[in-house]
């Protein structure tokens, strides 16, 4: 019975520089390749970011469905995407300083007055 190949063993524990791949087999041609290569940033990531990164990617980019899905709260689904951005070497955008006061409006934890108030002292 053919065993079936398992995931890549990453992030490797106690290793923090970037496997380099020696050898690329194609089962079914026959063929195998040897030499030097780079994985990219996305064969690298840990399970849960790419996991994360599967649901965004079905849901078309859209957080407010990922955090649905999820049952996270906005915030917590924020830094889980701004985690997996420095993950693939990007970093993150800085947060907008109004999407704290939407969020509580959002909540009802403030009123629109006041919403109103604070984005207009921004």
């Amino acid at each position: 019975m053919p065993r079936s190949p398992l995931p890549l063993p990453l992030p490797f524990p106690g290793v923090q520089e970037a496997p380099l791949v020696t050898e690329l087999r194609f089962e079914h041609a026959d063929i195998t390749v040897k030499g030097e290569f780079l994985l990219n940033e996305f064969a690298t990531l840990t399970p849960e970011n790419l996991d994360f990164l599967r649901l965004y990617i079905k849901v078309r980019g859209n957080l407010k469905e990922v955090e649905r899905i999820l049952g996270l709260s906005y915030p917590t689904v924020r830094a889980r995407f701004d985690g997996l951005l420095r993950a693939i070497g990007y970093e993150p955008e800085l947060p907008d300083p109004r999407d704290e006061t939407l969020r509580l409006l959002e909540r009802g934890e403030i009123t629109p007055e006041e919403a109103t108030r604070r984005l207009k002292n921004r």
